[in-house]
């Protein structure tokens, strides 16, 4: 029975019975008029997750790696320059990803547990007069230690010096959990994924591009062949895909806008924010520290936890899984051993985040942690009880 548990890592997250049907289907002709209209309907109904309403979106067969890849590979060229802050272990991978591919990329490095650095980006491009730098590229929420960062904050910064760089967003898990506001932002490629807030199964990279990213494919000279935009595009144009699509994942795509609009994305948002809010009360009661340097970073889809000073949080992450059949998210990069993560996100309720902040707890009492039982539980529960007027 333990295959019945929720599980609370920050990806994939759990898949409702309503998605694991729609993607249990037939195979289907992806050649065929009715899967060029259904695949239309999604592309333009993804764009009102993203929230544009000029930009395109793609969606390739992958994880939210091929999505970086694909952003950077249809609008650079070998040997660019691209800004990024260095605060996670996600955009420590786009640095990687970027460094593999020849571009030359400048790290500016932040402390973990703090997020985008707008003024220092902003100071950076300032200085920047020959505009040498092609793009900025920002982690909206760093999955490693929890931390939201402020996109708009960034594009004021970039604004501010008129400097031309696209700007890039990694919002594989804000995306539907968080607000997003592709146009508003002035993002030119938001990389997203199909196994967090769209709560699907891992194998889509979804992609959105505005008008100015469309445009430096004419000139991007990085190699691409599997993830070139102007090969979707075409495809788009005539009705299909320029190979075998993953149609049952699209078949789950659809039925998963349809619950994101059922539910109204405002509501959406609200609840993840209701459901973390009930954990960070959960971490203060345990005496506990999120690895989020200041409030203003918390993120809604996922915390991470620095475990007491002699504890390793790889032997409590095990611990409630072999004792309890629950999955918790381990530390990654800097956090290895020092931190665990608590995913929540997607499709949750905050009845099922109290069996992960009482598992939890469960599991750090048999480690003999200093945390009194029940108090996570109950500091959580009279948020939850509190706001229920919120639903």
């Amino acid at each position: 029975m333990r295959d019945q548990n929720p599980v609370f890592i920050p990806g994939p997250t759990n898949i409702p019975d309503r998605l694991r049907a729609a993607m249990n289907v037939q195979t289907t002709d992806h050649r065929s008029p009715g899967f060029a209209a259904s695949l239309q309907a999604v592309l333009e109904d993804l764009k009102k997750v993203f929230k544009t309403g000029t930009g395109q979106c793609f969606i390739f067969p992958g994880s939210g790696t091929g999505g970086w890849e694909a952003a950077v590979t249809n609008t650079l060229s070998p040997g660019d320059k691209v800004l990024v802050a260095r605060y996670g272990m996600f955009s420590h991978r786009w640095i990687d990803l970027c460094q593999r591919h020849g571009l030359d990329v400048e790290v500016m490095e932040c402390p973990w547990g703090s997020g985008a650095p707008a003024d220092r980006f902003a100071e950076r491009l300032a200085a920047d007069r020959d505009h040498q730098i092609r793009a900025v590229l920002v982690t909206h929420n760093e999955t490693a230690t929890g931390v939201l960062s402020d996109i708009a904050a960034v594009r004021a910064a970039m604004n501010q010096s008129g400097h031309p760089a696209l700007l890039c967003v990694d919002c594989v898990s804000s995306l539907a959990s968080m607000d997003f506001r592709m146009d508003e932002w002035g993002v030119d490629l938001a990389v997203s994924g199909s196994q967090k807030g769209l709560m699907l199964a891992t194998g889509m990279a979804i992609v959105a591009a505005s008008e100015k990213a469309l445009a430096a494919t004419a000139n991007a000279g990085l190699a691409r062949c599997y993830f070139d935009f102007r090969d979707m595009q075409k495809a788009y144009r005539s009705g299909g895909y320029p190979y075998t699509p993953p149609a049952p994942l699209i078949s789950g795509l659809r039925e998963s806008l349809d619950m994101l609009f059922e539910e109204g994305l405002d509501r959406v948002f609200s609840r993840h924010y209701r459901i973390a809010e009930g954990v960070r009360r959960a971490v203060s009661a345990w005496g506990l520290e999120l690895c989020a340097a200041s409030p203003d970073l918390y993120s809604d889809s996922v915390s991470a936890i620095y475990v007491p000073e002699g504890c390793n949080s790889d032997e409590l992450t095990d611990h409630a899984y072999r004792q309890y059949g629950v999955s918790f998210g381990v530390g990654l990069g800097e956090m290895a051993g020092k931190a665990f993560r608590i995913g929540h996100l997607g499709a949750l309720t905050d009845v099922m985040a109290l069996s992960g902040i009482a598992t939890i707890e469960m599991a750090m009492r048999d480690l003999g942690y200093p945390v009194q039982a029940g108090a996570g539980v109950a500091a959580a529960q009279e948020f939850y009880r509190s706001s229920v007027a919120d639903r």
